[in-house]
């Protein structure tokens, strides 16, 4: 799960990690009592969860207050497009009011989950203010890395060479230390899977500040946080994604025209790959779990068609816990209730698969039966094609 900026912000406060003076707004005018009680010089920055946003005009920098209001109503509304958005771009709803302070450098500091180590990595670079991954591209040999383990922390002697290896000196190099130490506990106690400060910067007075955050967390450790858990905003999620969550279905939605639906992520994956070999483009992935009811089944296809987007539809199930009969009797009452008119390729295999199959086979819907994945995949492909 995603957060906003003010709101990874707020958390790493807790932890005493450094960061500006803010104000939260929704309103324009709102944005002349936050400019005068930071001091009047401040920063006005768009709040949504897509990186970017100075490029796109989503930050900018108010001398006084008047501008500051100026500033808030052009990006209150506006329809904010980055690399991360996408060509749809994002709705600014709000906006987060901040002290403009003296900056002396720009510098990267992240923490990642690094799966093949199997413990968190800080990753450190003096190039901060643009994207990691474009620093790794140019500059690789600027980038340092150090794995530590959650339950311990980062040692000392890992913030040390960190700190001057971004070239940090006297407060600043202090300050820095202490920093990382906040953010590697702030990491690992909220169970976050990435927790990104660009940039981290330092100031003319010695200071070391978190001027951007973003943070990510594990949704399957969100039961142990829920005031975390409390700050998600479905306002910057896919619709069709926040109605697959309410039946705790895994969708994710792509650019393609075939609706999978399948059970069990490995499935999943290998079936957009399989449809991809065929000539094909997936238009989303589904896993509707290994214990699927017939209603979450029904409101999967639902979701699936949902999609404008999608010209045609695969549904692959292996029954093991879930029962290919189940399964069958969920698709019929769907493509029923939605009087589907795509076309419809359905492999079963597994659980009274038989049993699915004569379902499927009497219901009187018009659909194609598949004979293993690759005769789905390619029936659908061609169905698609031929529609």
């Amino acid at each position: 799960m995603k957060v906003h900026e003010y709101q990874a912000k707020e958390i790493l406060a807790r932890y005493d990690v450094p960061i500006p003076r803010g104000i939260l707004i929704t309103e324009a005018q709102e944005a002349r009592a936050a400019a005068e009680k930071l001091g009047g010089r401040v920063v006005v920055k768009a709040q949504i969860h897509a990186g970017g946003r100075g490029k796109g005009g989503g930050v900018k920098l108010a001398a006084d207050p008047d501008e500051a209001v100026k500033l808030a109503d052009q990006i209150l509304g506006m329809t904010l497009v980055t690399k991360q958005t996408g060509p749809e771009g994002r709705l600014v709803r709000r906006v987060l009011i901040e002290e403009a302070l003296p900056i002396d450098r720009e510098l990267y500091l992240g923490v990642v989950l690094d799966r093949t180590e199997g413990f968190p990595c800080m990753m450190v670079s003096k190039f901060g203010g643009m994207e990691i991954e474009e620093v790794a591209a140019k500059n690789p040999e600027s980038i340092l890395k150090a794995w530590f383990d959650p339950d311990v922390g980062l040692h000392p002697y890992m913030a040390r060479r960190l700190a001057f290896g971004l070239g940090l000196e006297g407060d600043a190099f202090k300050a820095g230390i202490r920093f990382m130490n906040a953010l590697a506990k702030a990491y690992a106690e909220t169970d976050a899977s990435l927790a990104e400060i660009n940039p981290l910067i330092t100031t003319t007075d010695g200071r070391v500040i978190a001027l951007d955050a973003k943070i990510g967390f594990d949704d399957n450790a969100l039961y142990r946080h829920k005031d975390i858990a409390a700050m998600r905003d479905v306002d910057e999620e896919d619709p069709l994604e926040v109605k697959a969550s309410e039946f705790d279905l895994n969708y994710i939605k792509l650019d393609g025209n075939i609706g999978c639906m399948v059970n069990g992520a490995g499935l999943a994956m290998a079936t957009m790959d399989i449809i991809k070999f065929y000539g094909g483009e997936p238009a989303n992935f589904l896993d509707v779990g290994g214990g699927a009811s017939e209603e979450r089944v029904t409101e999967a296809f639902k979701i699936l068609l949902s999609d404008e987007n999608v010209k045609g539809v695969l549904i692959n199930i292996f029954g093991g816990i879930v029962r290919c009969d189940m399964i069958a009797r969920g698709v019929i009452a769907a493509a029923k209730k939605t009087e589907l008119k795509l076309p419809l390729v359905v492999r079963l295999e597994g659980t009274n698969v038989d049993e699915g199959k004569r379902l499927l086979n009497e219901s009187g819907l018009n659909l194609i039966v598949g004979d293993g994945m690759a005769d789905a995949a390619e029936k659908i492909v061609k169905a698609v094609a031929e529609n």
